[in-house]
């Protein structure tokens, strides 16, 4: 059996009960992740709950919606926009503090914090909605707040009350590398019986997967490209290139691909006439040899990385 550690589950598939992790050291890759677990739940008639810490909470709507306001979602097609303000308006997303949430009583009490997060899935429930999401910032379980040595002990109760099948409700816990110990962090992680949640492939037909990447910001494309991919694969290109002028796209796991495909590829961000930068990283001798021989390879702005052996 795989350890949570190990299992990554796409945010857009996650279901009531489950509880999940997000363990990450890349602000975009959060944000990402973290403004589509709330559209979807906005969507899904689910009210979410944003605890907050290393963000304020008056700026959260902002930061969430990041720079890049104008970058169609992944895996959205077909799915109606999703108007955040408004939904924080109508009370549908809320924002709040740790500190209010979890230190109301003067110290923090695992067993207070998970009955407290109970009472809000009945009142939302009672509400009229569908379920709850959870989202919390575990920065706070950082600084030495009265009750905040037994932060393992809130992770693994509110494990427990998630595994619960009639529970409706779900949770993503935030955890930030550049903050947490190994150790401490090894502990909470265990404590998430879903395992690490991450971001939303742009497509995957099982054919070929583009999946993003945040470090550098690009995609990392596997399978296979032809005339029956090349159609998607344009859409998230696009989608991608919206993102950076330096764009890396990951070939390792790209088996075979025709040469509009390739043309395709090197073309990622042109239109944008912004003078983008692109990397292809992990590209085969085959599809070297492919780019040379197409003259692709002298493309200004591209350069070419091969796959590690």
């Amino acid at each position: 059996m795989s350890s949570p550690q190990e299992r990554r589950k796409a945010v857009g598939a996650l279901e009531l009960g489950d509880h999940m992790c997000l363990v990450y050291d890349n602000d975009d890759e959060r944000r990402a992740i973290m403004a589509a677990y709330v559209r979807d739940g906005v969507r899904a008639n689910q009210k979410v709950i944003y605890i907050s810490d290393g963000v304020a909470a008056p700026d959260l709507l902002d930061w969430l919606l990041g720079e890049h306001k104008d970058a169609p979602e992944p895996s959205a097609a077909g799915r109606a926009e999703v108007d955040l303000a408004a939904a924080m308006d109508a009370g549908d997303f809320v924002v709040r503090t740790a500190e209010e949430t979890f230190l109301a009583s003067g110290s923090f009490d695992p067993q207070e914090s998970v009955e407290l997060m109970a009472t809000e899935i009945d009142l939302a429930l009672v509400q009229g909605y569908d379920g709850v999401r959870v989202a919390g910032e575990a920065r706070f379980s950082l600084r030495s707040w009265p009750g905040t040595e037994r932060f393992g002990d809130f992770e693994r109760m509110l494990d427990e009350v998630m595994m619960d099948s009639d529970i409706k409700a779900m949770a993503i816990c935030q955890f930030d590398l550049r903050w947490f110990d190994p150790d401490r962090l090894a502990e909470v992680v265990a404590n998430h019986a879903g395992g690490r949640v991450r971001a939303d492939d742009y497509y995957d037909d099982g054919t070929l997967r583009i999946t993003p990447i945040f470090g550098p910001p690009g995609a990392e494309l596997a399978g296979d490209i032809g005339a029956a991919t090349r159609p998607a694969m344009e859409g998230a290109l696009a989608a991608v290139a919206l993102r950076s002028q330096l764009i890396c796209l990951d070939l390792s796991a790209v088996g075979t691909c025709d040469e509009e495909g390739l043309r395709m590829l090197v073309g990622t961000g042109r239109e944008s006439g912004r003078g983008r930068q692109l990397l292809l990283r992990g590209v085969s001798e085959r599809l070297a040899e492919m780019l040379r021989a197409a003259g692709l390879d002298r493309e200004p702005g591209v350069s070419i990385e091969g796959a590690v052996r």
